[in-house]
């Protein structure tokens, strides 16, 4: 089995409140990588309450973004047309998703994993946050991280989190 994870290819990280123009720039290539993946798709988008501002994440970065049935929330237009309403979706609370790791850790056990591939945003946040989760779900299968359809916070912050999850052993591409 070979999965696609797609990260928060949110509007609010795309060109909302924390958007960026390296964000803006990966969307084409996401897309194009989303048609032609031959395996199973599965999609994670960040979400937030109004209450955001009091938690542990909103004290560290004061910006209210992605809260839940907002604009901000919903994954680009683009996005979220090739998104089957079958599809897999991982709302998280936090960077990684506990969820998607246990998802595939059962997975893993009912059908070896030979890959896990990560697009999205942010590298230097959530990308990497469930890269780790996947490589510890499934320590066999290959985690790949395709540095062309993903974006950090910064240029600098993407090649610093691209440096540390290869360390891990996870494959940049």
């Amino acid at each position: 089995m070979n999965y696609l994870v797609v990260v928060d290819m949110q509007n609010d990280f795309i060109n909302g409140v924390l958007g960026t123009e390296e964000a803006k720039h990966i969307v084409v290539d996401v897309l194009k990588k989303i048609q032609s993946f031959k395996g199973t798709i599965i999609y994670t988008r960040d979400t937030h309450t109004k209450d955001y501002l009091k938690t542990r994440e909103g004290k560290n970065l004061p910006v209210p973004h992605c809260i839940k049935g907002s604009h901000g929330w919903e994954l680009a237009p683009v996005i979220e047309t090739l998104r089957k309403s079958d599809t897999l979706t991982f709302d998280k609370s936090s960077f990684g998703s506990m969820e998607l790791g246990h998802f595939l850790e059962q997975e893993n056990l009912k059908h070896p994993i030979q890959s896990i591939e990560f697009v999205g945003l942010c590298t230097d946040i959530c990308v990497i946050s469930n890269a780790i989760i996947a490589k510890a779900a499934a320590p066999e299968a290959e985690i790949i991280i395709n540095s062309s359809c993903c974006a950090g916070t910064t240029p600098n912050g993407h090649e610093t989190a691209l440096q540390a999850m290869k360390n891990c052993q996870i494959t940049i591409r």
